[in-house]
């Protein structure tokens, strides 16, 4: 079986990977970009996509880049604590969740791509047309710096991302990603440790709102390399450049009120050396991803807001959960079927789920009952509440501890 990936993203190198160690070895990805830099800021990958990579054999590699937060905890836009609860082991999950740098995870997995994969990964060519052919193959057409070139496949997954060629070529009058109003300003600063150096925290509501988390152990000065991601509703539009680089100090300035007594957030975001400035933008759900013998993964199929942290943990399932079906259904085409099966619903939900703010939710709950803050959290926001909210996002991610735990594995080998 012939498999062409389009996109080397987490999400398309995942796939590449898991195809691999699926037993289906011939696999070509292709990716636009002349090189594969490793940009971006922070990312976490929760303990559904880490017991993923676990059984990939990848995990001791993608954890020696980041750090295990133990605890997430939610603030309002006064620095005062409303809900907090434990992650990765310490939450009962047999794998951890990690903080990492995107841009190095993405280095990593193109490295370990590279030592399997028999083919190498094809850069500068960009996705311009697809053809399904009369024997059930397709034909994939690439731009490049030599002009076109044509690659035919048993399959063509789809996993470039939130501008995906493959969806528009699907969808070609889908039009510009949907504008949520919100503006997002992601950086990495070193900064003095904060609470117990192993936090990933959030404060604010549904206008305004802080993110910050460790990608480093603290170093002998207390200090620590965090990403954070500064959040408000401006004016503008969705359109705006995506990795635009920004000077921090009028950033800094919106925030200038944020000083709490264990963490001073004007302080970094005035750190970072950069900024880069994104509209916080998704995707409509879709009704379909495959067509013929052609999917969507990732970004691609379900590219929805931060709020959750889910985002590249999903791409990785997805890559699992495809290879997986590959690898054992009785024919091509009942494989893609299998896989739109488990993983479209479950993406539609998730994404209604994201826009409805998440496990967030209980941010925005706190700051319309109690907007000048309040004495006690519990008067405001019950106990009971703040864990239901907290449960069913779990629940609608697939990350409940004991439904991951107990679920059986998607390793499988080809027979074929």
């Amino acid at each position: 079986m012939k498999i062409i990936v389009v996109g080397a993203g987490i999400g398309g190198l995942a796939a590449a990977i898991s195809l691999h160690e699926a037993g289906l070895m011939d696999v070509t990805v292709y990716e636009r970009s002349t090189g594969i830099r490793g940009l971006g800021v922070g990312i976490n990958l929760l303990p559904h996509a880490v017991r993923e990579l676990t059984e990939l054999g990848v995990a001791e590699t993608i954890a020696a880049l980041g750090v295990e937060p133990r605890t997430l905890a939610y603030f309002t836009r006064f620095g005062q604590a409303i809900w907090d609860e434990p992650r990765g082991v310490a939450a009962g999950y047999r794998w951890p969740q990690l903080s990492v740098h995107r841009g190095r995870l993405q280095l990593a997995l193109r490295d370990l791509a590279d030592a399997r994969l028999a083919e190498p990964i094809r850069l500068g060519h960009r996705l311009i047309g697809i053809r399904s052919n009369a024997d059930g193959t397709e034909t994939a057409r690439f731009a490049t710096a030599d002009g076109e070139v044509e690659a035919t496949a048993d399959v063509v997954v789809g996993a470039d991302g939130i501008h995906s060629a493959l969806r528009a070529l699907r969808y070609p009058a889908e039009g510009a990603p949907p504008w949520s109003g919100l503006t997002l300003w992601r950086g990495v600063a070193r900064i003095p440790a904060f609470l117990d150096g192993r936090t990933m925290i959030m404060a604010g509501d549904g206008e305004q709102k802080f993110v910050a988390y460790p990608l480093q152990e603290a170093d002998a000065d207390g200090r620590v390399l965090v990403n954070f991601i500064a959040e408000k509703r401006v004016g503008g539009s969705g359109d705006a450049d995506w990795n635009r680089a920004i000077d921090p100090a009028p950033i800094a300035e919106l925030f200038r009120d944020w000083s709490f007594d264990w963490l001073d957030v004007p302080g970094a975001i005035a750190a970072a050396e950069e900024i880069l400035e994104y509209p916080m933008v998704d995707r409509d759900a879709l009704p379909r991803w495959t067509f013929g013998r052609t999917t969507l993964l990732g970004d691609a199929a379900h590219a929805m807001y931060p709020n959750g942290s889910n985002g590249g943990s999903q791409a990785i399932l997805d890559a699992r959960t495809l290879a997986f079906h590959l690898a054992t259904a009785d024919s091509i085409d009942e494989a893609l079927t299998r896989y739109e099966d488990d993983r479209r619903p479950a993406m539609t939900a998730l994404l209604a789920g994201t826009r409805a703010t998440g496990p967030e939710r209980v941010m925005l709950v706190a700051a319309e009952r109690a907007p000048e803050g309040f004495a006690d959290i519990d008067d405001v926001v019950p106990r009971a509440e703040r864990e239901r909210i907290a449960a069913d996002y779990k629940t609608a991610a697939g990350f409940l501890p004991e439904t991951l735990n107990e679920r059986p594995s998607l390793s499988a080998r080809a027979d074929r």
